[in-house]
């Protein structure tokens, strides 16, 4: 690094972590982290995520084994339909999507303004 680069460290440290600070302020992820909440203090929801996990495992396997009966499939449905109708998870996952979307927004204002793939520079191992 050159005394320059070295010398702006500093500002691009601030800079970071005022991006992040606006970013966990911002409605997109205040709206996510009270839905998160939500999520963790239903006892139901959690249950029906973990059931859920469980017997797409369980499905996965009786695949593998060629087992899978349509009584299975069926079972499977019903639980994703619950699932997919219950209101905490549903604003759990409605939210968070938006502070992905949000997360991709801010991602693409940086790349324009810095002039390269902000998001695909950063994944690059041995960067940031």
């Amino acid at each position: 690094m050159t005394n320059t680069n070295l010398n702006q460290l500093p500002d691009l440290l601030a800079a970071t972590q005022a991006l992040a600070e606006n970013l966990l302020a911002s409605e997109p992820f205040a709206r996510y982290q009270q839905a998160h909440a939500r999520f963790d203090a239903d006892p139901e929801a959690r249950y029906l995520i973990q059931h859920l996990s469980q017997a797409q495992a369980e499905l996965r396997r009786k695949q593998a084994k060629g087992g899978v009966k349509p009584a299975d499939v069926t079972e499977l449905r019903a639980l994703q339909s619950e699932v997919q109708s219950h209101p905490v998870i549903v604003d759990y996952v409605y939210t968070q999507q938006s502070a992905v979307t949000y997360l991709r927004e801010i991602n693409q204002a940086i790349s324009e303004l810095i002039g390269t793939d902000f998001a695909a520079l950063a994944k690059r191992p041995g960067c940031c």
